[in-house]
């Protein structure tokens, strides 16, 4: 049974991440959005999703996610995708490999208002882009 927070991180997805679509980030996050990586806190709302959308699609552009996991309880979802895309560009560092890479992500969304306001989030897209880059060299 799919759930209405659920559903939102679903659209919010397709419409972000697969579509760049980055007309829709009023649709779904806070002017105050915030997200939690290991280690360290960004701030930044619409303009920080913006940018990492725009990051994302320019080195990825053939992306999809899978989303593999969706549990709501009150104000928050916990939810794991997966994604698939082809490295076509720099990305943070590493030079397109023009590989194949899949990885995951595993993300805590709090709403409030039915926007995401924050996020705590972990990825292995470093690691598959380290074995990309090592793949390339032997």
């Amino acid at each position: 049974m799919k759930t209405a927070l659920a559903a939102r991180i679903k659209k919010a997805n397709a419409a972000l991440l697969e579509r760049g679509t980055t007309e829709a980030i009023p649709d779904y996050f806070s002017p105050d959005y915030v997200v939690h990586l290991t280690g360290h806190d960004l701030a930044g709302g619409h303009d920080l999703i913006r940018t990492v959308v725009t990051l994302y699609r320019k080195a990825f552009p053939d992306l999809t996610t899978t989303l593999d996991v969706l549990a709501e309880q009150g104000d928050r979802v916990a939810w794991q995708r997966t994604i698939c895309a082809t490295h076509q560009d720099a990305f943070k560092g590493f030079p397109a490999t023009h590989r194949r890479l899949v990885w995951r992500e595993m993300i805590t969304s709090r709403f409030k208002d039915g926007l995401i306001v924050e996020e705590w989030f972990l990825t292995d897209l470093a690691e598959q882009l380290l074995l990309a880059r090592k793949a390339l060299k032997q």
